[in-house]
């Protein structure tokens, strides 16, 4: 990344350049190749890749140099000492190791989580004294103990399919090399106990039992021993997911806040009823489209998903129509609806959704790896949009 062609003045650190009138030295310093020249003129050329920091003070230039997500370069042409940048480099440090764990944590099913847990929490409210803050520390309770038990499976399928991350998802920690093996197991063994130990602490059995079957299909799902790693099969796999999106969630956490929080019998209401329903076909949904942009590393590794053996636009399309089946049921379910508000905002807004899906589905080439994650994601959005409707369904 460094190179010193001192016939024609020129250095080249990592596809900066420095001009000097002047001879240059090259130094080495706990590691870390250093630069200097006496002129204070120097010109400097950014680099053209993102998130690099070029700076530039008075006599002394400093050029530091590093890609997202790569080992750092710093070049110094400076007649100070390089040790000026430490606080800048901690905080650049501090900054990747946040953003590493960002990754980690695969945002998009924490944002899900969050969302479900609150959206399922208020389909227990019969009255407005129940929105209390009783209830909201019931679903901070829930709200944190899932959250360390997702971080505990993805984390876990990450460890599982490192090799196959590196194909399909190179951006993952453990895959792009930023956390080593044993870290991701430091870290998902942590969130393990730690959900474990909330879930008891809080002494919530609707809470403790959600942990505990999510533990056992999301080791199951993902780790790699005998008779398990069951996202080998495609039809296993959609069901691992089904059960804790669609049955856990709804059901589990519904009856923390009705029996733990409010104290009140056990009772299966309608609106209940019909999120379970609904997020079913939408787990299955998830469970299909999340191969579909996987297809290429899936087929070297021998995973069997449903992509692989049907072909990309089939079950593209397969999803498509599942949902648009829910969104049907939706509008049929809220337009039967006793409350003239609720019957409003069921229906205008599962026409809303189901049109946005048809639209983007329609615009999609799949033949693109990217659009492919692009409508992925997408999806991801209409699930957050269906729990924000759900507890205007009565």
């Amino acid at each position: 990344m460094e190179s010193l062609l001192c016939g024609s003045s020129l250095v080249s650190a990592a596809g900066g350049f420095c001009w000097r009138k002047q001879n240059l030295k090259l130094h080495s310093l706990s590691g870390i190749r250093v630069l200097r020249c006496d002129s204070s003129k120097v010109l400097v050329k950014k680099p053209k890749f993102r998130n690099n920091l070029v700076r530039l003070d008075g006599t002394e230039s400093s050029l530091l140099l590093y890609p997202k997500h790569k080992s750092r370069f710093r070049v110094n042409a400076t007649t100070s000492q390089p040790e000026a940048f430490e606080p800048n480099s901690k905080r650049n440090s501090f900054r990747d190791s946040l953003d590493a764990f960002y990754r980690f944590s695969r945002p998009h099913t924490v944002i899900g989580t969050v969302l479900s847990i609150l959206s399922v929490s208020f389909l227990a409210v019969e009255k407005v004294s129940d929105i209390s803050p009783l209830l909201f520390t019931g679903i901070l309770e829930a709200v944190v103990a899932a959250l360390m038990m997702n971080i505990y499976i993805v984390g876990l399928n990450q460890l599982s399919d490192v090799e196959i991350d590196k194909v399909n998802k190179p951006y993952l920690p453990l895959a792009s090399g930023e956390y080593s093996v044993n870290t991701g197991i430091a870290i998902v063994a942590s969130f393990s106990i730690m959900s474990f130990w909330m879930g008891w602490i809080v002494g919530s059995w609707p809470l403790f039992w959600a942990l505990f079957v999510s533990f056992i299909l999301g080791t199951a799902y993902s780790i790699n021993l005998p008779l398990l790693r069951w996202k080998r099969f495609a039809l296993v796999a959609a069901m691992c997911i089904l059960s804790v999106r669609a049955i856990i969630v709804q059901i589990a956490f519904y009856l923390h806040i009705q029996t733990h929080v409010f104290g009140r019998p056990i009772l299966f209401t309608r609106p209940l009823i019909f999120a379970t329903a609904f997020m079913s076909f939408f787990s299955v949904v998830i469970a299909l489209f999340k191969d579909i942009p996987d297809i290429e590393g899936d087929k070297i590794f021998g995973i069997r998903s449903f992509s692989v053996t049907l072909g990309q636009k089939k079950v593209f399309w397969t999803c498509v129509s599942l949902l648009q089946i829910a969104y049907a049921v939706a509008i049929l379910v809220g337009a039967t609806s006793p409350f003239i508000w609720s019957k409003v905002i069921s229906v205008v807004g599962h026409v809303i959704l189901a049109t946005s899906l048809w639209t983007r589905a329609k615009s999609v080439d799949l033949s693109s790896k990217t659009e492919i994650t692009s409508c992925y994601m997408f999806i991801w959005k209409l699930f957050y949009a269906e729990y924000l409707l759900l507890p205007f369904l009565k």
